[in-house]
């Protein structure tokens, strides 16, 4: 079966606190690590009241700490907030901690807006650097060589895995050149997706890997009816479409017709950016999911599930797994 894998921003819910939303980090992990779930990924953002990872690396070692087998990493740190030692040294404790456990993705952007990214003490021009940054990162999670100046302790021979991260097709022209593992953001920005999975595979070099090993972002909302799936998306559609208004927020509550809340324009806009998804109830799911797979033949699927209610959430990513089980026993 392809490794499927989880993407969780511990979504503060409305009516929620950012200490439910933890917990339900930790019990989602718990839940989709007893499911067969490959990875558990977390994501760098700020100044957000709707998402409570903000301190990435702290919640992995959280979640690391409350499972025992399932690979925990970000997805991504936002590489252009911090010195590469900062983050080696971070992700090099969570590796001696839990070892063979822990995955690095990195993307370029500042995962805030302009005064955010001032407060976090980032300079304009520091995605610049992305390319320099990433490269001494992985050199300092290799071993030390003599007389080395500058060394991460802990960090160095922890060799942590590394994936570029992307929404263009910048990350899959890096991640090519670099030979690192790719994961595209397409739950959220397909726009570029088919060109940018194009560029990866044709102009990846031998690097970190020896062969493009490619990730795919999507969504899923499954219940046990399309009617109900259908109900539970319009949470995140709502959420997408306050941020994109200006108005960010915590999740919503779901509606029974995303219609009645919000403008069609918005509406159809939402769509377009999260329509790398697979929705309804379970046939529906296992039928998407399986298109999606035909068409972008990814080495790997990690799923996103933004739901307001943390039980339909894992219900949601139950009937995911069911649905890519019987896609590969069909297939065998």
């Amino acid at each position: 079966m392809i490794p499927a894998s989880v993407l969780d921003l511990s979504m503060v819910s409305e009516g929620g606190t950012v200490a439910d939303a933890l917990s339900n980090t930790l019990d989602l992990a718990r839940h989709v690590e007893r499911l067969g779930y490959h990875r558990f990924w977390l994501a760098e953002h700020h100044n957000m009241v709707g998402i409570a990872s903000a301190a990435t690396s702290v919640v992995i070692g959280q979640v690391a700490a409350a499972t025992s087998k399932i690979r925990v990493g970000a997805g991504g740190i936002m590489l252009p907030n911090h010195s590469p030692l900062v983050i080696a040294e971070q992700f090099g404790t969570l590796a001696t901690l839990f070892p063979d456990r822990i995955d690095l993705g990195l993307g370029r952007a500042p995962g805030s807006d302009q005064i955010t990214a001032m407060a976090l003490r980032r300079n304009h021009t520091s995605s610049d650097r992305f390319p320099e940054d990433v490269v001494e990162l992985i050199g300092l999670f290799q071993e030390a060589s003599e007389g080395q100046p500058v060394r991460a302790v802990p960090g160095e021979g922890t060799h942590v895995p590394v994936w570029i991260l992307g929404s263009s097709l910048y990350g899959a022209q890096l991640a090519a050149h670099l030979g690192l593992p790719y994961a595209f953001a397409s739950h959220f920005a397909p726009d570029a997706l088919d060109q940018a999975v194009e560029i990866y595979r044709d102009r990846f070099q031998p690097g970190i890997t020896d062969k493009p090993r490619f990730m795919l972002a999507a969504n899923v909302w499954a219940a046990e009816t399309e009617a109900e799936a259908l109900r539970l998306k319009t949470s995140q559609q709502q959420a997408f479409i306050n941020l994109r208004s200006g108005r960010p927020g915590k999740l919503p509550h779901p509606v029974d017709n995303i219609h009645d809340v919000a403008d069609p324009r918005y509406v159809a806009i939402v769509e377009q950016a999260l329509s790398v998804s697979a929705t309804g109830d379970p046939a529906q799911v296992s039928a998407g999911l399986s298109r999606l797979i035909e068409r972008y033949r990814p080495d790997e699927l990690i799923l996103s599930s933004a739901m307001h209610d943390p039980k339909a959430r894992q219900r949601s990513y139950a009937i995911a797994m069911d649905a890519l089980q019987g896609l590969d026993a069909r297939a065998a």
